[in-house]
């Protein structure tokens, strides 16, 4: 059974691209409260269904696939620079191809220019024109204007023409920036790109008995089981070690965990991966805001996504890339590893920053153990002693030692040197990833 909240969302995607949304439209349309109309509408602005801009409104924009998240739409692109809408609204869900700077004579910039650009631009109203006429949206810099007769015509060609008060130099780094953070969004993983849907997923309901879950054991070969109710909300798990010993008539609710851990399709794989290890759960439901379930993963589903990530090339530059980056290593059985500290990875007084120095510890400590052939491990604590402070543009040389492993622990002990001198010490217990 579908909430008012989902259907609320089903219809906005079943909407045709550039239709204008208003929450008493939808709240008129699906009989809900305006209340209800907004959350789902705020909803779909997070799923990039929809994109709110001032003095236009809501509108329904291209839901973009994963791989091509860093294209934006024109909704986005004034969002973004807190552009004013001057003409051509109703072209706003478009999505563009490459920006184009108008930084040359007319006939120059209109070989560059072509359908699906957009020309950033100052007060030049002939290049809005030949924009235009060649298929392209503007963006004019410096708050300026432009005529009456292109506003005519981005209507007519349903091509929006924006104005920021913003300079060139600083619309282009806004919107790289912007391109950067979704890339960076797309290297995480999420549960909702790899889970196993609802209508793949064997589960029991709780007016079943034991020799139910038998059955399904017998049919799916799976140890482990969501209990829903009718309704399809969770409301239980059960495992293989719940049922020995139980009698076959004896109903699920009374032997199964119940209000077990759950996930959402917006936890990232790394932090389900983390929960699962921790708490020893071999199947993670996966429910929405109401507690229906969507779906499971399962612990291979996540290290086999964890694996794949890491073998796909990176495009966003977090601090963790950052890291990685500036890490080379030394030797073969006793490894070091040399790192240089960037401007980048310093705090106000120039002296690296605790977090660049914490993934640079748990990087070299994980690093460490895949050479010891031990495969993923997060880390569960740590302790870590500055000696000295750490300036920019400094060589440090880390040396991990491994003091104790058994089966899912590892403890590690860390030294980092600039130069002969001793600058920090860690210790740091790792848990390791079962395969």
């Amino acid at each position: 059974m579908s909430t008012k909240h989902e259907k609320i969302l089903q219809y906005i995607e079943s909407l045709p691209v550039g239709d204008k949304i208003s929450v008493r439209q939808i709240a008129k349309e699906m009989q809900v409260s305006e209340g209800t109309a907004y959350r789902a509408i705020k909803e779909a602005e997070n799923r990039r269904l929809v994109s709110s801009i001032e003095r236009v409104g809501t509108i329904r924009i291209e839901k973009k696939k994963k791989e091509n998240i860093e294209r934006l739409t024109f909704a986005e692109i004034v969002n973004i620079i807190d552009g004013q809408v001057l003409g051509g609204k109703s072209g706003l869900h478009k999505t563009l191809t490459k920006f184009v700077i108008g930084a040359m004579k007319l006939d120059d910039m209109m070989r560059y220019t072509d359908a699906g650009s957009l020309l950033i631009v100052g007060n030049r109203t002939q290049a809005h024109e030949y924009a235009l006429k060649t298929g392209a949206a503007v963006l004019i810099t410096g708050g300026f204007d432009t005529t009456d007769s292109n506003k005519a015509l981005a209507d007519e060609l349903d091509l929006p023409i924006i104005s920021t008060s913003y300079d060139t130099f600083t619309v282009a780094t806004m919107i790289n920036r912007a391109i950067y953070d979704q890339l960076i969004k797309k290297d995480i993983l999420l549960i909702e790109d790899v889970y196993v849907p609802m209508e793949d997923t064997a589960v029991l309901r709780n007016s079943d008995t034991i020799a139910d879950f038998h059955k399904q054991n017998r049919r799916t070969t799976h140890g482990a089981f969501p209990v829903l109710t009718h309704q399809n909300k969770l409301v239980g798990m059960i495992t293989s070690k719940d049922v020995i010993g139980k009698e076959e008539s004896e109903p699920i609710d009374k032997v199964m965990t119940k209000s077990p851990i759950a996930a959402s399709m917006k936890t990232s794989v790394a932090s389900a991966g983390h929960r699962m290890i921790w708490e020893g759960i071999d199947l993670l439901p996966v429910i929405d805001e109401d507690g229906l379930l969507k779906g499971v993963i399962s612990r291979q589903d996540v290290l086999k996504a964890i694996q794949l990530a890491q073998r796909q090339p990176q495009h966003g530059e977090t601090i963790d890339d950052l890291v990685k980056n500036e890490m080379r290593v030394m030797g073969e059985e006793d490894i070091a590893v040399e790192f240089t500290v960037t401007p980048q990875m310093t705090n106000q007084f120039g002296a690296i920053s605790y977090g660049a120095f914490t993934i640079l510890l748990s990087e070299v400590g994980a690093f460490a153990l895949k050479r010891r052939k031990r495969g993923e491990a997060v880390v569960e604590n740590m302790n870590i002693y500055f000696i000295k402070p750490v300036q920019m543009e400094s060589v440090l040389t880390v040396r991990p030692r491994i003091l104790d492993m058994s089966r899912k622990f590892v403890k590690m002990d860390f030294e980092v040197f600039s130069g002969a001198n001793l600058v920090g010490k860690a210790m740091m217990t790792f848990q390791l990833l079962e395969r």
